[in-house]
């Protein structure tokens, strides 16, 4: 039985990320990680006049999209690495503020089929756009050694990443690797001793990853912000592992995503955003002892500056 959207996914760091988008009620915001609509339903109290159009590629969230009934809202069903066509297709040119949450929702790791969890056996599935064809368990059956090395490695931040890949190819060969009980039983012969759970997030991060090409449509969407927010509009993005904080703020310290300091003529450092912090938000003691899940997360706020 599907969630209702209050239970479906707690926001974290509710109140900063609202207050970090500095919300004008006549303003135009996306919200790009739509998902249980708990941040979405939030900035639509505090518009009047203004538009909201959110983002997602999961038929659950869609399904939660279709509840809202209000003229301000839009919802766009897609990736948010397509957000300028999708803003275009509605009418729309430059926006005041962009929310991304980039954590996966509480419904989906809860629910056993998506194949999201090592605490519950089922298939493992982990496309967040449920038409897709690449599933994780064709991603481990389909990837060469080398390939599976490079995900490891690179999106898990797997240290016996090379062993790791041998093992997959090897017990392939005897058992299709295709539930996530399987996987945990494969993962739990080669694992840290007394740091399995740990090696098991990191190898389901990878997957995860590697599934949905995160990191590709992250790269694709922080590139399209600069051109998207107004001079003076908000850039408010919450990530949850290295890799994606990293991206994060070389956009908004240099510029870009690889992290390249590119200067003018002047001396100035050329960039869309400034940082409105040198370090990022992290959540209250109270808030992780009331959402454990919020413990990673990490909030940074970008302005667009006028050049």
């Amino acid at each position: 039985m599907k969630s209702e959207n209050n239970q479906y996914h707690i926001p974290v760091m509710l109140q900063e990320c609202l207050e970090g988008l500095a919300i004008e009620p006549t303003g135009k915001y996306v919200d790009a990680t739509f998902g249980g609509g708990g941040h979405s339903m939030e900035i639509l109290k505090l518009l009047n006049g203004g538009r909201l159009f959110a983002f997602d590629q999961d038929s659950d969230a869609l399904a939660n999209a279709n509840k809202i009934e209000n003229s301000s809202f839009t919802f766009c069903y897609a990736n948010f690495r397509y957000l300028k066509r999708f803003l275009r297709v509605n009418g729309s040119g430059q926006v005041d503020g962009i929310l991304a949450d980039l954590g996966i929702s509480s419904h989906q790791i809860d629910t056993p089929e998506r194949g999201f969890s090592t605490r519950f056996d089922g298939a493992l599935d982990m496309r967040m756009d449920q038409n897709a064809d690449l599933t994780a368990a064709k991603l481990l059956h389909t990837y060469t050694e080398d390939q599976l090395h490079k995900l490891f490695g690179i999106y898990g931040e797997v240290k016996n990443a090379k062993t790791l890949a041998a093992t997959i190819i090897r017990e392939r060969r005897k058992e299709p690797i295709t539930t996530t009980m399987r996987l945990t039983s494969v993962l739990s012969t080669i694992a840290p001793r007394g740091k399995e759970f740990k090696y098991y997030a990191q190898v389901f991060q990878a997957l995860r990853i590697g599934v949905n090409d995160e990191m590709a449509a992250l790269k694709e969407f922080l590139e399209q912000c600069g051109e998207v927010i107004r001079p003076g509009g908000r850039l408010v993005i919450m990530s949850y592992h290295s890799l994606e904080d990293r991206l994060v703020k070389n956009l908004l310290k240099t510029g870009n995503v690889e992290g390249k300091l590119e200067k003018d003529f002047y001396g100035n450092i050329i960039r869309p955003f400034n940082p409105l912090t040198s370090k990022p938000a992290v959540a209250s003691e109270s808030e992780i002892a009331q959402n454990p899940r919020s413990r990673s997360a990490k909030l940074r706020i970008g302005i667009r500056n006028n050049g």
